[in-house]
C-alpha cells in the first residue's frame, strides 16, 4: 500500500497485484515502479483535480484535431460561435467536456503503457525475463479506480452483494480483437497461423468440404468451404483456460513478454498482446460502508476455484467471527480464503473440502476496508 499525505497533496493510496509468468523480472519491476509512475502523472493534473475550475475548456474538431491546428493549417480564423459552421474551409468545432474522472482514468492508462515500455528499456540491462498480470487499485478523491491488465480480478462485497469491478483477459474473451488484429496484419501470423477459428483442427483430407467457422466479425458461427489456408494452426486454440494464444500463452494483457516467441520459431507474440488495462470506477461517495463492506483482489489461482459468491460468503462469515477492533481482521480474512483455495495436499494434489481439486497456481489476495472513508467536503 502507498499513501502520500502533504499540506498541500492530495492522499492517493494504492494496492498493486503482479502475477508474474515466465520469470518474476517483470512482477518485481513494475511493483516497485508502477505507483510512482502513478503518483508522477497524478502530479501533471494536480492543479486541475484541486481546482476543478481552473480547467480551461477543450476544443476538439470533430475529426479530433486541436482546433488551433486544423485552423492555422486552413488559414482560417477561430469563429466567434464555436458551434458555427461556415465554408468547406472551417470545419464544425465543438468544446469537449472531459471530466476529471476521465482525466485520472487516462493517468492510469498511460502510465501502464508507460511501465510497459520501462520493462521492454530495460530487458537486456537487468534480465528482466517473461512477463505479468497487473492489477492495481487507487484511492483518489472518494473514488476507487480499479485497472486490470490480464486474468486477475476484482470484486467489491457491500452489504453481502457481490459487485465485480473487473473482467479477464484471456484468448477467449478477447478473440475477436486478437482476429482481426490477424486479419489486418497477417504477417503477424507469419504464415504458420490462421485468424478464423473453427470447432477442431482441419484435417488435409476435409479440403473442399464445408465446416463451421468464425471470425472477427462474428459472435455466432456460420459454414464455409474450407481452402489451404485454412489447414494453418489456428490464432486461438483451446478452451477455457487451456486457451492459448499461437499455442503459447494463456493471457493476453499484461506488461512485459517483449521476447516472446512461438516455439522453434521466429514469430513474436507481444504484438498481440495489449499492456493497457481496463479501468472501472467505484464512487465510495455514493454508499455507506459498514465494517464488512470490502475490496477484494486475486490473482486467477483464487478465482479458478472460488466463485464470486463462494469468496463474499467466506469473508463475511470470516469477519463476522472477528473482532470488530481487531485491526489484522482483514488480514486474517485474506488468509483463510487463501487457505480454502488451496485446500489439503494429498495423494492426488490439492484437494478442497467436497474433494474438489484446490489451486495448483500461485495465489495472492488483499482485503482491504471500505469503511472509514471520509467523503470531500
Amino acid at each position: 500500500t502507498d499513501s502520500r499525505r502533504s499540506k498541500k497533496g492530495i492522499p492517493l493510496h494504492f494496492w498493486g497485484i503482479f502475477d508474474g509468468h515466465a520469470g518474476s523480472g517483470a512482477a518485481i519491476m513494475a511493483s516497485k515502479l508502477l505507483h510512482h509512475l502513478i503518483r508522477d502523472r497524478l502530479g501533471e493534473i494536480c492543479h486541475l483535480l484541486e481546482n476543478p475550475s481552473s480547467a480551461p475548456p477543450i476544443c476538439l474538431a470533430k475529426n479530433g484535431s486541436p482546433y488551433q491546428a486544423e485552423a492555422k493549417k486552413g488559414g482560417a480564423q477561430e469563429p466567434e460561435d464555436p458551434d458555427a459552421v461556415s465554408d468547406a474551409s472551417v470545419r464544425f468545432y465543438m468544446e469537449k467536456v472531459v471530466s476529471l474522472e476521465s482525466l485520472v482514468m487516462g493517468v492510469i492508462e498511460t502510465a501502464f503503457k508507460q511501465m510497459d515500455d520501462l520493462i521492454e528499456k530495460e530487458k537486456s540491462s537487468y534480465a528482466i525475463s517473461g512477463g505479468c498480470c497487473a492489477l492495481a487499485a487507487i484511492h483518489l478523491m472518494g473514488k476507487l479506480y480499479v485497472a486490470n491488465a490480464g486474468d486477475s480480478r476484482a470484486i467489491i462485497i457491500r452489504n453481502n452483494e457481490v459487485i465485480p469491478m473487473t473482467n479477464e483477459f484471456t484468448p477467449e474473451s478477447e478473440r475477436q480483437r486478437l482476429q482481426y488484429l490477424g486479419f489486418l496484419r497477417p504477417e503477424l501470423l507469419g504464415n504458420e497461423f490462421t485468424h478464423i477459428e473453427f470447432p477442431r483442427r482441419i484435417q488435409h483430407s476435409e479440403l473442399g468440404k464445408k465446416m463451421l467457422y468464425r471470425d472477427h466479425t462474428m459472435t455466432g458461427w456460420a459454414y464455409k468451404t474450407i481452402v489451404e489456408d485454412d489447414l494453418k494452426f489456428p490464432l486461438i486454440y483451446g478452451e477455457g483456460k487451456k486457451a492459448r494464444v499461437m499455442a503459447t500463452i494463456g493471457v493476453t494483457r499484461g506488461l512485459g513478454d517483449h521476447d516472446l516467441k512461438v516455439y522453434n520459431s521466429n514469430i513474436y507474440i507481444k504484438p498481440f498482446l495489449s499492456c493497457v488495462p481496463e479501468v472501472k470506477v467505484y464512487n465510495m461517495d455514493e454508499h455507506k460502508h459498514g465494517p464488512d463492506d470490502v475490496l477484494v483482489m486475486g490473482t486467477d489461482g483464487l478465482w479458478d476455484v472460488t466463485t464470486d459468491k463462494e469468496v463474499a460468503d467466506a469473508i463475511t462469515a470470516y469477519l463476522s467471527c472477528c473482532d470488530p477492533s481487531d485491526p489484522m481482521r482483514y488480514t486474517l480474512a485474506a488468509q483463510d480464503l487463501l487457505m480454502r483455495s488451496r485446500g489439503v495436499l494429498k495423494e492426488r494434489g490439492w484437494r478442497l473440502p467436497n474433494d474438489r481439486l484446490g489451486s495448483g497456481d500461485d495465489i495472492t489476495v488483499f482485503v482491504i476496508p471500505l469503511a472509514g472513508h471520509e467523503p470531500e467536503t
